[in-house]
């Protein structure tokens, strides 16, 4: 029965990973293309708070749940689809940490810009489309981890 509440404690974790990864980055470009500044302030500081109350949570639980399933299981760390999921997961992080600061930087900015009325700064362009780009590695490695985790193919190193 363990081992069963673990999966789907680290299904459920992977699929808020992926589902609220795709509904922050939704949310934000809808906000950052109406061009309003209070709108694209309120949108980031919701998405900074969905963030850190369900991604956050999800990130700290998966490798929880992951180790303890791979060992109820029998399955080595050091078995190569777990290997490519976790340098996955890593490399998720890695575009994931300046995401957040992004859109928290982002959402300054335009509060900024809406409380003096003026349009918004060069240097949000320049931080969207940097957070723009960031979520396609940081997604397409969630979804090679989904891969991994459906089909976990041998993969010898």
């Amino acid at each position: 029965m363990l081992y069963f509440v673990l999966k789907y404690l680290h299904v459920i974790g992977a699929s808020v990973l992926l589902g609220t990864g795709a509904g922050i980055a939704f949310f934000m470009l809808l906000a950052h293309r109406t061009g309003n500044t209070a709108t694209i302030a309120a949108v980031a500081r919701i998405v900074v708070i969905a963030d850190f109350l369900f991604t956050a949570t999800a990130v700290v639980a998966q490798p929880i749940t992951g180790v303890a399933l791979a060992w109820l299981a029998g399955y080595s760390l050091s078995e190569g689809w777990i290997v490519l999921s976790i340098a996955l997961y890593i490399l998720t992080g890695v575009f994931w940490l300046p995401v957040v600061w992004m859109q928290m930087e982002m959402g300054n900015l335009a509060s900024e810009a809406a409380k003096a009325g003026d349009p918004l700064p060069a240097r949000y362009i320049r931080l969207f489309w940097l957070w723009f780009a960031f979520g396609f590695p940081a997604f397409a490695a969630v979804l090679g981890i989904f891969w991994l985790m459906i089909a976990r193919p041998t993969i010898e190193w």
